[in-house]
């Protein structure tokens, strides 16, 4: 049942070690490494060739992007049955504003937030302006394959005040226009 109370109470097995990793694709491997070690500053941490037993290869590469969490790339060459030109972005593959599915990474201070924001600019990357989002402050950005990401300073706790609360924004410009 979503929506009431037993939403909020733990009747099983918790679910709070955090993310393992996140599984998304690619197109170009060597630019989405670029992107996230080079100009977020993250690691890659693995780099597998996968061979596909009816032939073509799926190259998997894990980020960490910290506190051991991880994005994993995957780049398919010549797999029978997988595209080799569909939309890496989500969004713009749904037909849904930019923000609707997106990643967020945690910056640890605002200081940090501003340094990393002018420093991704310098790279020709369009950059949001920083963002109140009540318990955050965050910038948006797009990877090279079209994924929107957030990059977030936590400045409190989610707290009683949290639910049900009501703020206004605009949505962003459809990644589909009609």
């Amino acid at each position: 049942m979503h929506g009431d109370k037993s939403d909020e109470t733990n009747t099983g097995i918790a679910m709070n070690a955090g993310f393992s990793h996140v599984g998304v694709s690619t197109h170009d491997m060597e630019a989405t490494i670029y992107f996230y070690c080079n100009v977020l500053g993250c690691r890659r941490v693995a780099d597998e060739r996968i061979e596909i037993g009816k032939g073509g290869v799926i190259r998997q590469v894990s980020i960490d992007v910290g506190e051991s969490q991880y994005i994993v790339f995957m780049e398919a060459k010549g797999v029978d049955g997988i595209s080799e030109n569909y939309d890496t972005s989500i969004n713009r593959a749904l037909g849904v504003p930019p923000g609707m599915y997106h990643f967020a990474l945690r910056i640890e201070s605002l200081d940090e937030l501003m340094v990393k924001t002018k420093a991704i600019a310098g790279y020709g990357i369009t950059v949001s302006k920083i963002t109140d989002l009540g318990n955050a402050k965050a910038v948006f950005l797009q990877d090279p394959n079209g994924l929107q990401l957030e990059l977030a300073v936590k400045l409190r706790d989610f707290n009683e005040s949290d639910i049900g609360r009501v703020s206004r924004a605009e949505v962003a410009k459809s990644a589909n226009p009609q």
